[in-house]
C-alpha cells in the first residue's frame, strides 16, 4: 500500500481501537492561541491551571494585554517559563490589536488554510503547531497539528521521511489524510503516544498498529 493508504489504515485502526475521540469544548480562537502558547514545554494540567488563573485574574484579553508584565508573569507561573510566556502573550495581543484594531481572530475563517497559518506564524512564539491547533480546533479549518507524540509515531510507522522536520510534517500529514480525518486522527495518535507508544519504552505488545509499524517490523527481524 502507498503512504496515503497506510495513513488511512492507521486512522481506521485507531478508530476501531479507541473510538471517535471527543476533545473538550472548543475555545474561541484567541483563547486557544493563548492556551497553546501556555502549553509549550509543559503538560496539559499545568497549562489549564495557568490559563484558568489568567482568565480569572483579567476580565478581558484587553485587560491582560494592558496589565503590568510582572502581574501576568506571576499569574501564569504554573505553566513554567513564565518570564518568556508572559511577555510573549502580551506582545501577541498588542500586535493583533495594532494590525486588526481589535482582539478577534474569527476573520481567519475567511482565509485559505495557507493564508491563515501564514498570518498566525508571523508572531514570535507562534509556530506551525500552535497555528494548526488554533485553526483546527477553534476555526474548523483543515489543519493537522503535529506535536511530539505525532512526530514520534509517524516516524516509527514510516508515514514520514525519517529526517523530515516537525514543521514540514504538518503539510505532509495533511497531504496523506482526508481533511475530515484530521480531528480524530490527531487526537487518537496523541492518545496512543501517551498510553502505549512511549518515547523510551513503547508497549508494542499492546499496540494495535504493529502490522503497519516499521519500528516494530525491525524489532522482529
Amino acid at each position: 500500500m502507498d503512504l496515503a493508504q497506510k495513513a488511512l489504515a492507521v486512522h481506521q485502526t485507531l478508530i476501531d481501537f479507541y473510538g471517535y475521540p471527543e476533545w473538550r469544548n472548543p475555545l474561541p480562537a484567541l483563547d486557544e492561541l493563548v492556551s497553546t502558547i501556555l502549553s509549550q514545554n509543559t503538560n496539559d494540567v499545568n497549562r489549564d491551571v495557568a490559563f484558568n488563573a489568567l482568565v480569572a485574574k483579567f476580565p478581558s484579553w484587553e485587560a491582560a494585554r494592558d496589565a503590568d508584565e510582572e502581574e501576568v508573569i506571576e499569574v501564569i507561573r504554573p505553566a513554567g517559563l513564565a518570564n518568556q510566556k508572559g511577555p510573549r502573550i502580551q506582545n501577541v495581543l498588542r500586535q493583533i490589536t495594532e494590525m486588526r484594531g481589535s482582539l478577534d481572530l474569527t476573520f481567519l475563517k475567511d482565509y485559505t488554510l495557507e493564508e491563515a497559518a501564514e498570518w498566525l506564524v508571523q508572531f514570535k512564539g507562534v509556530g506551525p503547531k500552535t497555528a494548526a491547533i488554533v485553526l483546527q480546533f477553534s476555526l474548523g479549518l483543515p489543519a493537522f497539528p503535529v506535536d511530539t507524540h505525532i512526530y514520534r509515531i509517524t516516524g516509527r510507522l514510516g508515514l514520514r521521511p525519517e529526517k523530515m522536520s516537525a514543521d514540514k510534517a504538518h503539510p505532509h500529514m495533511e497531504s496523506l489524510l482526508p481533511p475530515e480525518t484530521y480531528y480524530p486522527a490527531h487526537l487518537n495518535i496523541i492518545r496512543l503516544g501517551r498510553e502505549i507508544c512511549h518515547a523510551r519504552k513503547p508497549k508494542c505488545t499492546q499496540c494495535p498498529l504493529t502490522a503497519y509499524c516499521d519500528y516494530y517490523q525491525n524489532l522482529e527481524e
